[in-house]
């Protein structure tokens, strides 16, 4: 019976319908085809959620945030990694842009998100101040290492690096995200456990079988995700320029996609009075993205000699510092309010604004 309550049967159909409808090519099958294959998607993202949460409550904080932080970030380097082989788009700037847009959907719509949701049902949520601080710092020197400063080295023209510093950047960032998570996970794990107590957490665990079938659908589920939303893009591509939007508003769209399960579990913690789970899974995510995309994409572009740009313009600079000086004002004080939920939304709302209308 527990398994049952803590697996819900639509949770395992609606991945494997998922995977269905990837083979089957139900999103070329015309516009019903198409609307039926967003319903799949989005069934897949709610069970990605679900099986996600079971396993946070087997694993216990901080792991359970990033077992799904990894997973999605993992599938959504192999996302990258194939559209660059496949010359889908420009594969110079598309793991630049799609690193972006993941960190600023992260910084300043989950997070956003999750600080307003939580304020409006609970006024004022803590988090431990410690554990927030670390992950900006490496957030920001991660950044800055592989969108910024490509922009003033001298070995190459333009906003990209020389093998040897694509190289050494690519280390550097596996080397911080590494000693991160060892950090979060084992020398200083308190420093990323609720401050708060949670009635939940009383509710006993799932079984270790209930625990697998859930690890197993949920890749299931992120692999049914991403694959659902790159057979989607060329609709929704096409859709944009319709529309005359600027094609960068597809890597958006995309980004958005992938990460629709990390923030939907985020925005159920904050809406629970469990911020710290909420931040845990942001900025793990936002580390993720960066610490295992740009060692990947290097190493692709070494290997195979395909060019790849990293440095952001000056407009993307501007939103970025802005958005890691807003993140460090807001997570400095261990406690959060309405007021800097909106923040953070209006800096998102500023940056998709001026994707739109550059």
């Amino acid at each position: 019976m527990p398994d049952r309550l803590a697996l819900p049967i639509w949770t395992l159909v609606a991945p494997g319908l998922g995977l269905v409808a990837i083979l089957v090519g139900l999103a070329k099958m015309g516009a019903l085809g198409t609307a039926a294959a967003v319903i799949v998607l989005i069934g897949s993202v709610l069970a990605a959620v679900h099986h996600a949460e079971v396993i946070a409550h087997k694993v216990g904080e901080p792991f359970g945030t990033l077992v799904l932080a990894i997973a999605v970030t993992v599938i959504e380097v192999s996302l990258i990694v194939s559209l660059m082989l496949s010359n889908a788009g420009d594969a110079t700037t598309l793991a630049r842009d799609t690193v972006f847009a993941a960190i600023m959907i992260i910084l300043n719509f989950i997070i956003g998100l999750c600080l307003l949701a939580g304020a409006v049902r609970h006024h004022e949520q803590r988090f431990t101040l410690k554990g927030m601080t670390a992950a900006l710092g490496v957030l920001a020197a991660m950044a800055v290492l592989s969108l910024i400063l490509p922009n003033y080295t001298s070995s190459t023209s333009g906003p990209t690096y020389a093998a040897s510093q694509l190289m050494f950047v690519a280390v550097v960032s596996l080397i911080l995200y590494g000693t991160f998570v060892l950090v979060q996970t084992v020398r200083h794990r308190d420093y990323f456990l609720p401050s708060t107590d949670d009635k939940d957490d009383h509710a006993a665990p799932p079984s270790r079988r209930a625990t697998g079938i859930a690890f197993a659908a949920l890749l299931v589920a992120l692999v049914s995700v991403v694959l659902l939303a790159k057979t989607l893009s060329p609709t929704i591509e096409a859709a944009v320029l319709g529309a005359g939007l600027p094609l960068t508003v597809v890597g958006v769209v995309i980004a958005a996609l992938v990460l629709a399960p990390e923030s939907l579990a985020a925005y159920k913690s904050a809406r629970r009075n469990r911020l710290q789970t909420s931040l845990n899974l942001a900025l793990g995510s936002a580390l993720a993205t960066i610490g295992l995309t740009i060692p990947s994409v290097a190493i692709v572009s070494l290997v195979l000699d395909l060019p790849i740009a990293l440095g952001i313009d000056a407009k993307s600079m501007t939103l970025l510092a802005l958005s890691l000086f807003v993140a460090t004002l807001s997570l400095g004080t261990g406690r959060t309010t309405v007021l800097q939920g909106v923040v953070h939304l209006v800096i998102f709302a500023a940056y998709l604004f001026t994707t739109v209308v550059p």
